[in-house]
């Protein structure tokens, strides 16, 4: 038996892409029951939820505007016909209270929103006697706007904000931007001069254009660089390791002659006290030099070890560039994952708001109404929130099996002119095997995820409150649970690609590809850093030429001088569009990898045993082979070095 239930059979050869069958079909049951109950929560929280509240809006005394309303016991103002008044108005609609996510306000259900701003109470009671909307506490009447000593308290903060309705969520909603900027403020405490805020909002808003154009060019670059990066990838990589050589060297002889120039300095001229320093420092110099000069020593060393696999990185670099020219709709396999995101986030937010609404009206301290879940609707909560990390997990291990199958197909396909639709055939064999095996894989990072989340909020909610060892406590423990999720976000990863290989269930392909990754850790070694590093710098090329050109036309427009937030905006989604691009290209690289690695293993050039693998590749281990040749100097080379390397079967293609 495997892992969780699995069934392992004997040891076995890898047959790619030749027998498919059906893997970890017990967790599908789980996932299709686990999928069922997040459905029943929606029935209910929709069946049973005051729907009314969350669409029509409903007043601080518990009255929903629009309908007529039953009595509330305790509150004096409640159970009011408000079948005319449809819209929820807020007295001060700026005032949020940040913390509890809420308008920190009276809300008030009226029959229609000021379109205009009101300056004065006289203008408040002109509004209410023409429109017959009453803008002040039910309390008060009409009449009485102008003389009654309380209106300053029951009617709503002046300037009142012109303000509209929102489509479908009837609430009365202000259209200044600066009622805004005064809620950014809030959060904003470093700028002291308020004006440059609202400048800098306004500009967003004037620049709207510009930033929409410059998002579209961040993404047509992002989707451009993947195909080219394999032309200059060569070049980075060679770039980056003479700049971390060189770095080192140069770092380690400034240490050193620091080191002897503050020796030389040191005299017995001196103060006691700055002699005592000076002795400190020089002891400090000595211990950095040593250590700088052990490092550069190691890290030469390595470098040495792992040229020959930095040019692996390169290769399969290479490789990756033509994956993309045969399988050009990769390119858009972040698109359908982020709608199929968005799709779930919306549903999943509109079924917790439906669910907050099933909630009992409970009297605050104020004096008004909120409606509190208790009961098993907490537990409902619960389940809901552990729906939202396991199946967002979900959708984008999908997104990791679809790209797996179709490379795989690609790689272990020895004619490339017979590649058909290798993506659709991918999302087949998903829809139609593996299935229950993604839903295995990201549960289980979900186990690890949640805990770092419920770690993170506890550590917020104690900020300034726990002593340092508890900080300390928690901050190592979010650390190390992100690590691991990370390390089973890189094994899942391959365990994806191996059950695309060879069909096996989740542990079963964990643990091949994992002896896999542990034969050949110093490339894995390589790629994974080296590799990092060449697309973190695509990254930055993309935000630096998408930067660069929001600067030349923020230039050109002349009519807004405070550029810094369009900027802003500009290269956090471009570095965001970068690395959702960029990512779908490490994951190629990765399975190339894998696959690259397995058919060196199982193949050796020899009829009958022919490579997969492509030319670029093939490139390679001949010359690793032939170094390891010359390395025996006139031995007896061994029998399968001494064959010559057969490559895929003819008419294969290495375009």
């Amino acid at each position: 038996m495997g892992c969780c239930g699995s069934k392992e059979g004997s040891k076995r050869k890898w047959k790619p892409l030749e027998d498919r069958s059906c893997t970890d079909i017990p967790w599908l049951l789980i996932f299709v029951l686990f999928c069922v109950g997040m459905g029943f929560i929606c029935g209910f929280a929709v069946a049973t939820g005051a729907a009314a509240r969350l669409v029509s809006g409903y007043d601080s005394y518990g009255n929903i505007c629009g309908q007529k309303n039953t009595k509330v016991e305790g509150i004096e103002y409640s159970g009011l016909d408000q079948t005319k008044n449809k819209y929820v108005f807020f007295l001060d609609p700026c005032n949020l209270d940040i913390v509890n996510r809420r308008i920190k306000s009276i809300a008030l259900c009226v029959s229609e929103c000021p379109s205009t701003e009101l300056h004065t109470l006289k203008e408040v009671q002109e509004f209410g006697k023409n429109n017959g909307s009453k803008l002040c506490s039910y309390q008060l009447e009409v009449s009485k706007y102008t003389t009654d000593p309380e209106s300053s308290k029951l009617c709503p903060k002046l300037p009142v904000p012109p303000s509209k309705s929102i489509p479908l969520f009837h609430r009365c909603t202000p259209v200044d931007v600066s009622c805004y900027a005064n809620f950014a403020e809030a959060l904003i405490t470093f700028v002291s001069d308020n004006s440059v805020l609202h400048r800098l909002i306004s500009g967003v808003m004037t620049s709207k254009e510009i930033i929409i154009g410059l998002c579209f060019l961040s993404l047509v670059l992002s989707m451009i660089l993947m195909v080219i990066i394999r032309y200059i990838s060569t070049v980075l990589v060679w770039i980056l390791t003479a700049l971390v050589v060189l770095g080192s060297i140069g770092a380690t002889g400034v240490l050193w002659w620091l080191y002897v120039d503050h020796r030389k300095s040191l005299t017995d001229k001196l103060p006691a006290d700055q002699l005592e320093v000076s002795r400190d420092n020089v002891q400090a110099l000595l211990v950095y030099a040593i250590a700088a000069t052990v490092f550069t020593v190691i890290l030469l060393l390595l470098m040495l070890i792992m040229r020959k696999r930095v040019a692996l990185t390169i290769a399969l670099f290479h490789v990756a560039g033509k994956v993309f020219i045969h399988l050009p709709l990769l390119v858009f396999q972040p698109f359908w994952t982020f709608l199929a995101l968005m799709f779930f986030w919306s549903y999943w937010v509109m079924v917790l708001l439906f669910l907050a609404t099933t909630g009992d009206p409970v009297k605050n301290e104020q004096g008004f109404v909120e409606f509190k879940m208790s009961g098993p609707l907490q537990y409902m909560s619960w389940y809901h929130f552990v729906g939202l990390i396991w199946i967002s997990e979900f959708i984008l291990a999908c997104q990791q099996m679809t790209v797996a199958g179709a490379v795989v197909t690609y790689y272990f396909t020895r004619d490339k002119a017979n590649l058909t639709l290798p993506i659709l055939e991918s999302v087949f064999r998903l829809l139609r095997y593996h299935i229950g095996t993604v839903a295995k894989g990201s549960f289980i990072i979900t186990l690890v995820k949640i805990p770092r989340l419920i770690l993170m909020y506890i550590h917020s909610q104690l900020k300034g409150k726990e002593n340092a060892c508890a900080r300390c406590i928690l901050k190592t423990c979010i650390c190390c649970l992100w690590c691991l999720e990370k390390c089973l976000n890189y094994l899942n990863q391959n365990a994806y690609a191996a059950t695309a290989i060879n069909s096996t269930n989740f542990c079963t392909s964990a643990r091949d590809a994992f002896v896999i990754l542990v034969e050949n850790a110093l490339r894995v070694a390589a790629i994974n850093t080296i590799g990092d590093f060449v697309l973190f710098l695509g990254k930055v090329l993309i935000v630096c030429t998408t930067g660069f050109a929001g600067v030349l036309a923020l230039n050109y427009q002349r009519d807004y001088t405070v550029w810094v937030l369009p900027l802003i905006i500009v290269g956090l989604f471009a570095f965001l569009v970068a690395h959702c691009f960029l990512s779908i290209f490490e994951i190629v690289v990765d399975v190339l990898f894998l696959c690259f690695a397995i058919d060196t293993k199982y193949n050796d050039g020899t009829p009958g045993k022919e490579y997969y693998m492509d030319k670029a590749l093939m490139e390679f281990v001949e010359n690793s082979r032939r170094s390891m040749q010359d390395k025996s100097r006139g031995g007896r080379p061994n029998s399968a070095d001494g064959r010559e390397l057969k490559p895929m079967a003819t008419g294969a293609s290495s375009a």
